[in-house]
């Protein structure tokens, strides 16, 4: 598991954005950030990019946990909730199904008791 820590603590995009990893294992993962000013669109709400972008660094994660590299083939997202500055969106990418080279995820972004958005997703497993 240290390899795929390592591999995403190496994530620049993630980092640039203030995301961190808090928790990685087989077919799960947790990520957080801060909303900041850097993170709001023009409404002064968190652009809906930086939501997604939490979440898909989770399901990296989560989808890399067993060794072999995963790449996302599609995600779909619903926003449920706006969120302002100063709240700490945490995301969670759960497996709900493994095959050879097919993989299948949810994942959840909440701000405290809120569900921002949920978000499934597949990737494709290379060998």
């Amino acid at each position: 598991m240290e390899e795929i820590y390592k591999r995403f603590e190496r994530d620049r995009f993630a980092k640039l954005c203030g995301m961190k990893i808090e928790e990685i294992r087989g077919g799960y993962a947790r990520t957080s950030m801060v909303v900041e000013d850097r993170h709001l669109n023009g409404v002064d709400i968190c652009q809906g990019g930086a939501i997604f972008t939490l979440a898909d660094l989770a399901f990296a994660c989560a989808s890399n946990s067993h060794g072999p590299v995963a790449v996302s083939i599609n995600i779909t997202m619903a926003f449920l909730e706006a969120v302002k500055e100063g709240e700490t969106l945490i995301a969670e990418a759960r497996e709900i199904s493994l095959h050879k080279r097919i993989a299948m995820y949810e994942m959840e972004v909440r701000s405290g008791e809120k569900t921002v958005s949920r978000l499934t997703g597949t990737v494709y497993r290379k060998a």
